[in-house]
């Protein structure tokens, strides 16, 4: 009876002392771990949210950027830290898709994380290099049928929506467009920028201002309507690829048995990030649509994704040499 009695108050003791570590979390600086290089829109995603977080919660979310190997690097870090809610991950529907294309992942997306909600998705822009000779998406492709491998896409990693959009294009237009994989966004619009490969089809918050200063060209927009910033601008499924649609969508992970009181007060604390009128100014701007999805529909989501990218893989036959 003895026994019985401590082995319940110490039960008690220790449910009490991890329900009060949730009330007072964070009670140090969280490190919100980017698996790609500053610069590209997951970073920036990042970043609004870890301001809008710090705000939230009343400590620091430190934006840490932990590139390469198509965002394992980073991905993994955040796997084996500890599950307190002091490293976490924000990454895109690349996350979904790269255990499909990628061989020895360091880790399974679905037993070693913890998925807490999804941050919003933004459509895609293809933009060319201006010495292209293509004013759109139509023009593009009928130059890729013309001279079969002449013009290449770049893509910001392996299974991300860039690449995913970029393979989706070339099988539905049947035009052979070699893919070449960069560790980033940046480094793909750079190489784009000094006309080192054609075209790439990225986020629009990345892709946007090169666009605006002149040193590429919009060629087409991945959603099912126009942007209001780019109204000329005509969707993919105007380019002749009728129902095309594609977006970039990005979440907030932690790692596998983050405690239900920690993921349900970050759950919050984003939705009223994205409720707040900051937040979602610098949305708009960016053609980016908050949103805070509850954990288990968020988790429900992400599987969905995944099947989807599968399909999607086998049918155009995408792999990664």
């Amino acid at each position: 009876m003895k026994t019985r009695l401590r082995y319940l108050i110490g039960a008690l003791t220790c449910a009490a002392a991890l329900n009060a570590g949730a009330q007072s979390y964070p009670q140090r600086p969280v490190r919100v771990i980017v698996p790609y290089p500053p610069g590209g829109t997951v970073d920036a995603v990042a970043r609004v949210f870890a301001d809008a977080l710090s705000e939230q919660l009343g400590q620091t979310f430190v934006v840490e950027n932990r590139a390469g190997a198509s965002g394992s690097i980073g991905s993994e870090a955040v796997a084996r830290a500890a599950a307190d809610g002091y490293t976490l991950l924000v990454n895109a529907s690349t996350f979904a898709a790269s255990p499909l294309l990628l061989k020895n992942l360091p880790y399974d997306i679905d037993k070693d994380f913890t998925p807490i909600t999804n941050l919003g998705e933004v459509p895609l822009l293809v933009t060319a290099n201006p010495s292209v000779p293509a004013q759109n998406l139509s023009e593009f492709i009928a130059l890729a049928r013309k001279q079969p491998g002449k013009y290449f896409f770049g893509a910001s990693a392996a299974g991300s929506a860039s690449h995913l959009a970029e393979a989706a294009i070339s099988y539905e237009a049947k035009a052979q467009i070699p893919i070449v994989l960069y560790k980033g966004t940046a480094p793909a619009l750079t190489d784009l920028m000094g006309g080192h490969i054609s075209a790439v089809i990225d986020a629009v918050p990345s892709s946007l201002p090169p666009v605006q200063a002149g040193r590429t060209k919009a060629l087409a927009v991945t959603s099912a309507q126009r942007l209001g910033t780019l109204p000329d601008v005509p969707t993919v499924s105007e380019s002749g690829l009728p129902g095309f649609e594609m977006v970039s969508w990005y979440g907030l992970w932690g790692p596998a048995k983050l405690p239900v009181d920690i993921v349900g007060k970050l759950h919050e604390a984003v939705r009223k990030a994205v409720d707040s009128p900051r937040v979602k100014r610098l949305m708009s701007e960016q053609a980016f649509v908050g949103k805070a999805t509850e954990p288990a529909d968020f988790a429900a989501y992400v599987r969905a994704e995944h099947a989807k990218y599968a399909r999607l893989i086998k049918a155009a036959g995408i792999t990664i040499e």
